[in-house]
Parts: C-alpha cells; sequence; structure tokens
C-alpha cells in the first residue's frame, strides 16, 4: 500500500533524510584522501608498465641469442627455395624472369636507378627525370609565348621594355630606374612627380595641373622676386609652396588646404608679387582706381603678419603694402591708399566701411586672397565678403584682365566648399597632410574635471609641470579670459591677456610681450587661435572646450608647429558631450597621443551624435 500523507510527511521530517552540512574542514580532508587514492592507483599503474617492459626486455634477449639458423620460419625457407627453383627453371628455357614476373605478378623489376651528380658540389639537388620524359608540345609552347609578348607590349612596359619615338622597343629594368632626386628637371617624368608628391604629402585635384617645385632655382618666379626670395633666407620651399605657386603662376583660381605653420602665406604672396612685378607702378593717375591686388584675413592680427611677410619680399621690388584693419586710425590708412598702394592686406569690416565711403576703389584689383575663410564665416562676415566681392571687376574672357582667387584654409568645412562654389571658377585644390586634422607632433591629453575649483587647481598644475615658457591658456569668453588672467598672477605667472575687448595696441602689446619674453602665459580667447605666429610654444591648455571642433584644431596648432614637439591639455566635463566622439576620434589617428579611458567608454564618444 502507498504511504499516507502522516507517513511522508513524518518521512520528510525525519533528520536522517535532512542533508548534512559538510564542514571545511571534512572537506579538506575529503580531497586529500581522493588526492591520496589517485597518486597510489598511478604508482601501481606505471608499476605495472615497468614490469612488463623488462619482461618483454628480456624475452626479446634470450630470443636472440638462443634463435639458430636452423629456427628460421619454415615459410621463409620455402620461399627462398621456390625463389631458386624458379631462376633454375626459367634459366633452363631460356625465359626473362623479369618480364615473367611483370606479366603474371603485376611486379617491375628492381632496378637501380642511375644518379646523374654534378660537378658542382654545392649543385646537390637534381630532378630524376631525363629530357625524354619532357611530354610538353614544343609547338603550343612558341605560341603561349608570342601572346604573352603581344599583351605584355600593349600594356605600356610591363615586359619591362620602353618603347622610343620610332616604336621600337629597348629592354630595361624598373629597378635600375634613378630616384628624382638624382635627375634633372628635363628628365622628370610623371611617375617621378608623383612620387614627388607622395614624398611632400601632396595631393592635388582639378585638371591639368603643373608640375611642383623641386627647389627655388628651377621655377618660373621672376627674377626679381627670386631674389628677393634668396635674401629674405628662404632655403628650400615648404610643401604648400612647391605646389601652390607654380599654380599661382599659371594665374588659375586654387583652393589651399594646410595646417597652421606650413608657409601658406609666402605660397600666395610670392605668386601675387610674380603678377603685380610685371604692371606699372602706381601714380597720381592711376591710384584712385584702387590696388592690383587684395588679400583678406579674419582677424587684425593675421593680417598684419601677412603684412609683416609681404614687406620683407617687397623691399626690393618697389611694390607698396598697405594694412587696413580696424583699430586703427582710418584717416592715416586713407592717407596711405591715396598714395596708392598696389597690395592691400585687410579685415572685412573695415574694407567694408572704406569702400562704402569711397576713400578705396577696386576697380583694377585682378588678384584676390581668401585666407582663413572659415574663420570668416564663422565671425558672421559673409554680408561684408559679399559686398567686397560685388565691387571687385567682373571677370572676362580676357586671360590678362581674368580674377585670380585663391582660398586658403586650415579647415575644409562644408560652407567653406560653399564659398567655393560661389568665388572660384574650375579651381585647382591642393591638400598638404590630412584637412582639419591636427599635426602629428602634439600630444594631445584630455582630462574630466567636473568643478571651477578643481579646473583652476588643475591649470597651475599642468603650468607647473616643468615645460618652458611660453604657454596659451585658451578660454571662450572675454570675462573668463580676464578672471583667468587674474588668478594666474596671483599665483606668480607673468600673464598676457588677448581677447576681443582690446584695443589694437593693447592686443599688439601683449603680443609682443610674449615673443620678447617678458611674460610667459597669454591668456585669450579664439582670437589666439589663428593668425599669431609665436614661436616655441611648449603647450595649450583649453580650460574650457571651444563652442565648435575646428577651433579645437587651431588652438592646439599653436604648439608643435615647424616639426618642434608640443603638447595640449584639454579640460572637459558633460556640457562637452556633443564634441566628445570627435575628440576621441581626432586623438585616435594622433601617433604620440593615447585616447584616456574615460573619455573611451563615455556614453557620448560611442556615436557621432554625442547622444547618450
Amino acid at each position: 500500500m502507498p504511504l499516507s500523507v502522516k507517513e511522508l510527511v513524518a518521512q520528510h521530517s525525519d533528520a536522517t533524510l535532512k542533508p548534512r552540512f559538510v564542514s571545511k574542514k571534512d572537506r579538506e580532508a575529503h580531497r586529500e584522501e581522493a588526492k591520496l587514492t589517485e597518486a597510489q592507483r598511478e604508482a601501481q599503474r606505471l608499476e605495472h608498465a615497468k614490469r612488463e617492459r623488462l619482461e618483454w626486455e628480456r624475452k626479446a634477449a634470450n630470443a636472440s641469442t638462443s634463435t639458430p639458423s636452423s629456427q628460421i620460419p619454415a615459410k621463409r625457407v620455402e620461399a627462398e627455395d621456390e625463389q631458386e627453383s624458379l631462376h633454375e627453371t626459367t634459366a633452363a628455357a631460356g625465359l626473362d624472369t623479369d618480364a615473367l614476373r611483370q606479366r603474371y605478378l603485376g611486379q617491375r623489376p628492381n632496378r637501380a636507378r642511375k644518379v646523374r651528380r654534378s660537378a658542382d658540389p654545392s649543385k646537390r639537388f637534381l630532378f630524376e627525370w631525363d629530357d625524354t620524359e619532357d611530354t610538353s608540345d614544343a609547338q603550343q609552347l612558341a605560341i603561349a609565348e608570342s601572346i604573352q609578348s603581344s599583351v605584355l607590349a600593349n600594356r605600356g612596359g610591363l615586359d619591362t621594355t620602353e618603347a622610343n619615338k620610332g616604336h621600337s622597343r629597348s629592354h630595361r629594368s624598373i629597378l635600375n630606374e634613378k630616384h628624382w632626386t638624382d635627375k634633372e628637371l628635363q628628365e622628370m617624368k610623371e611617375r617621378d612627380w608623383r612620387i614627388f608628391r607622395e614624398d611632400y604629402g601632396i595631393a592635388i585635384k582639378g585638371g591639368n595641373i603643373p608640375p611642383p617645385l623641386r627647389s627655388w632655382q628651377e621655377s618660373q618666379i621672376p627674377e626679381l622676386v627670386l631674389d628677393a626670395i634668396q635674401a629674405i633666407g628662404y632655403k628650400e620651399p615648404s610643401a604648400i609652396q612647391r605646389q601652390a605657386i607654380p599654380i599661382g603662376l599659371e594665374r588659375r583660381d586654387l583652393i589651399g588646404i594646410a595646417e597652421t605653420g606650413s608657409g601658406k602665406t609666402a605660397s600666395f604672396v610670392i605668386p601675387m608679387l610674380a603678377h603685380v612685378a610685371k604692371l606699372p607702378r602706381l601714380n597720381e593717375d592711376n591710384a584712385q582706381l584702387g590696388p592690383y591686388a587684395l588679400i583678406m584675413s579674419p582677424t587684425r592680427e593675421l593680417a598684419q603678419q601677412i603684412e609683416a611677410e609681404a614687406l620683407k619680399l617687397v623691399s626690393r621690388l618697389g611694390i607698396r603694402v598697405v594694412s587696413v584693419v580696424g583699430g586703427r586710425d582710418v584717416s592715416e590708412q586713407a592717407y596711405h591708399l591715396q598714395r596708392g598702394a598696389e597690395i592691400v592686406i585687410a579685415t572685412p569690416g573695415r574694407l567694408k566701411d572704406l569702400l562704402e565711403q569711397r576713400i578705396v576703389m577696386l576697380g583694377q584689383c585682378h588678384y584676390l586672397v581668401l585666407d582663413e575663410a572659415d574663420r570668416m564665416v564663422d565671425m558672421n562676415y559673409e554680408a561684408e565678403l559679399d559686398y567686397i566681392l560685388a565691387s571687385l571687376p567682373q571677370n572676362t574672357d580676357s586671360s590678362s584682365q581674368r580674377r585670380v582667387t585663391m582660398l586658403y584654409s586650415a579647415t575644409m568645412p562644408p560652407y567653406v566648399e560653399k564659398i567655393a562654389r560661389s568665388y572660384l571658377t574650375k579651381p585647382a585644390t591642393v591638400l598638404i597632410g590630412n584637412a582639419g586634422q591636427a599635426v602629428g607632433t602634439v600630444e594631445q591629453q584630455v582630462e574630466f574635471v567636473h568643478s571651477e575649483e578643481k579646473r583652476k587647481a588643475r591649470l597651475l598644475a599642468v603650468l607647473d609641470s616643468g615645460l618652458p615658457a611660453p604657454m596659451i591658456v585658451f578660454v571662450n569668453q572675454k570675462t573668463t579670459a580676464d578672471m583667468i588672467g587674474r588668478d594666474l598672477r596671483r599665483a606668480g605667472w607673468r600673464v598676457a591677456i588677448l581677447h576681443s575687448g582690446l584695443s589694437q595696441t593693447q592686443r599688439e602689446a601683449a603680443i609682443q610681450s610674449i615673443r620678447d619674453g617678458q611674460n610667459e602665459v597669454l591668456c585669450c580667447t579664439d582670437i589666439g587661435a589663428r593668425g599669431i605666429d609665436l614661436p616655441n610654444v611648449s603647450q595649450v591648455v583649453n580650460y574650457q572646450f571651444p563652442t565648435n571642433f575646428p577651433s579645437y584644431i587651431h588652438r592646439i596648432g599653436r604648439t608643435g608647429r615647424a616639426g618642434k614637439q608640443g603638447r595640449a591639455v584639454t579640460f572637459v566635463d558633460d556640457n562637452d558631450a556633443e564634441h566628445l566622439y570627435a575628440l576621441k576620434q581626432e586623438i585616435a589617428k594622433s601617433p604620440v597621443s593615447k585616447v584616456p579611458m574615460e573619455l573611451a567608454r563615455h556614453p557620448a564618444a560611442q556615436n557621432p551624435s554625442g547622444a547618450t
């Protein structure tokens, strides 16, 4: 009978049926016992195997010593007797034993193979076949060789031959081709120019583009301009100069994309001077028509830097250069313009004011350069640019009267491409390195700092890390620049402050104090991110991340210039989430930087939108 409910409950409540807790000591004892048992079994197995091996060796030794020749297996003796009788029978009948084996038993005769020995002891390996075993068809081989020769002949020298003017082909090896550095200019071929551009990181597009410069001496630059270049000590052209100058000398529209500090200014000033040097000098009769050439820049500092570079080159040419920027006396600028200036360097706002007041005209200006065009758009100068370009003479079919327009920048965002399509005609594009990417000599560091007090403390620690002056601290607002400047001065640093709220005299004095070594740190807004050439900046600190990512590239481009090493330290927090993905991607491209773990794992850095 089945158990009742009471019996089942009693059975389950029995203490003997309940699981028993095993202590740690008992578990260890059980494991030790199991290990001991396993070790004993293994020892017994090895002992058994050893005894069997010794027994087998003993039996084998006894068998080898006690087996006489009479105890050879009977089957072996019978086989040998059969072989001997077969030989005797076939010999008596005059038959071939090997032929009988091959016919009835399928056995081939065991003939010794002949081995050819080479006279050269080093050549020991020989194929075991002779010419009689070759199964190839000589006629088919001849047909295949003729087809191969005709195909290779149509592939432009893939058969290591080179066609001359008489259409005959002379054999050569491409491995014997000289490098472009060992060739004269007239020996350069398209392949050599391609290698040349690869060596200097030059990328081009836009149709038929002239070869780059190998040296100043081989260029088509006018002799007077070339003398000025040599006088100021330009030994070798930079990468952007090598390709942009020949294009400018052909009076073609150009888009030049290169990193800051790459020599862009000279790349457009030199062909501009070559154009202006061919024209008559301005006098009282034609000065009122305006300059021959115009250079536009977004900031006063960049305009003055371009002016200083141009003045070095025009000193021997008799060409007058005038800068028209805000923050200076308008009457003084008007005086210089009325005297006549072949080249004018201007900011959009001040030039538009002078055009509206009829102080200057652009009736004979056929050479225009827009430097840092993306920055002009960022500063909302599009209306001023449209007004100025409308004041220029219209393009004509005549090559001498056609306007040359050049657009330069360190980055190429979409709105700059829109400007290029609007103002340039079939431009050639020159790209040096990677557009919009930081130079490889800047070590980029990112730190997450979530409070203002910690940010100030980290700033002092970074500046006091042992790197030499000068150093730059970037902020986003004018008031922040003044506040950080005061805090750094209290901490003992010699600080210069630069932002748009200062007068032109104050801004120039701040930059000059850094160049002269009077101050150690420049605390500035994005006004100092472009166009300011401060040599030997050891590090840049982004106290606040910029409002747009291209400004980050320009900021850190103030250090690591001219092939020197630099460091850029950037403070970020969750308010900068929209830029974290681009920041992570940028640091990952750098050969000297490492993406910090906190940035790599941040949710906003996982996709381009920056959304969590």
